[in-house]
């Protein structure tokens, strides 16, 4: 990736991280069920609701980089070489590791938690029967549904982009709509929820990184104060878009100015996450897992210390992230080595690349 582009990568990077800090948050700190009031207490549930003010700034700044930097098979390649690249290179990922972390996950919980109770419908992962896990994999309730978005996604914003300003326009809408009317299915109701973010930065993403990179907002402070006292009380009132759209432009120009500032370097830990995303993506979600149920087992009976219960809760979330970063560039790297990439890759892809060495 050239060095002007790196920034943007950065961005990548970051996002990943708090998906990971996201799931972390979840699947530990609100099955603690001993924790008594004070000081853990009041660190559990500031982390749980850290993690809900954060989720207008994570995942739509993630689709908007997602579709922007497809821009070109969005506009000028052929369907025919989309599927062959883009479009079954996602399909195979999804699959696999959809297939993966459901017996991963599966294994996990009857070894550390078999008394656990889980609802086999609210996650791919939790299924009990291959039909269960269908029809969740298709309703994207799995913890992959980013991926699923990226197939959807791609095909719509291909064919409807004769008509980008009214379905723009009408995905913002939705957006907003879903916010008081939410679908059945957390998954799809993310997938729909997100879908205005893909479509700005597949479709007018060129154009608003210019106007942003261009654009001094500080030469405009009363407006700029204006829109963040609008997006702020918007989103107070359960309608997100408006802040989440504040908070794309607001992450790209930070991340603009600082590698103005500073060049970015491709060994920098943002650059090499940013260029690892469905590596860690995918292997995320088992380790953390098994890191949540071991944590909360032994939290829940009391064997560990109250000073190191403190100091659990407050850096938990940095922990699994370092460990589930490491791991997931460690399979990666893994998977190249030993079975050409095949993990994250459909093997039939592999044969020219390999009959040309």
């Amino acid at each position: 990736m050239k060095n002007k582009q790196l920034w943007i990568n950065h961005i990548k990077g970051l996002c990943i991280c708090l998906v990971v800090i996201y799931h972390s948050v979840i699947t530990f700190y609100p099955h603690l069920t001993s924790l008594q009031s004070g000081l853990p207490e009041y660190i559990a549930k500031s982390w749980i609701y850290l993690n809900l003010y954060l989720a207008p700034f994570r995942m739509p700044v993630f689709f908007f980089i997602s579709g922007f930097l497809i821009t070109r098979y969005i506009e000028s390649v052929k369907w025919r070489d989309c599927v062959d690249k883009r479009l079954w290179n996602i399909f195979y990922v999804l699959l696999l590791w959809g297939v993966l972390q459901w017996l991963g996950i599966s294994l996990i919980n009857q070894w550390l938690a078999p008394e656990l109770v889980r609802n086999p419908t609210s996650n791919a992962a939790y299924s009990e029967t291959l039909l269960q896990f269908a029809t969740s994999m298709a309703k994207a309730s799995t913890s992959l549904w980013y991926l699923y978005a990226l197939l959807l996604y791609f095909v719509v914003f291909k064919s409807l982009r004769r008509y980008k300003v009214p379905v723009i326009v009408m995905l913002l809408a939705v957006n907003v709509i879903i916010s008081f009317v939410p679908l059945p299915w957390w998954g799809m109701n993310s997938v729909v929820r997100n879908m205005c973010y893909y479509g700005l930065g597949a479709w007018f993403g060129l154009q608003l990184m210019e106007w942003m990179k261009t654009t001094r907002f500080r030469q405009h402070p009363l407006i700029c104060a204006a829109i963040a006292l609008i997006s702020v009380a918007l989103y107070l009132v359960n309608v997100p878009v408006v802040i989440s759209v504040v908070s794309i432009f607001v992450i790209l120009k930070l991340f603009y100015l600082l590698d103005s500032w500073r060049e970015s370097r491709s060994d920098a830990f943002l650059n090499i996450v940013g260029s690892n995303t469905i590596a860690i993506y995918t292997t995320h979600r088992i380790i953390i897992e098994a890191l949540s149920l071991f944590m909360i087992g032994q939290i829940n009976r009391g064997q560990i210390s109250d000073p190191l219960l403190l100091v659990v809760l407050m850096l938990y979330p940095f922990v699994s992230l370092g460990i589930c970063t490491l791991s997931g560039l460690g399979f990666r790297k893994l998977s190249r080595a030993l079975f050409g990439d095949m993990f994250f890759s459909p093997p039939a892809k592999l044969i020219p690349a390999l009959s040309s060495h």
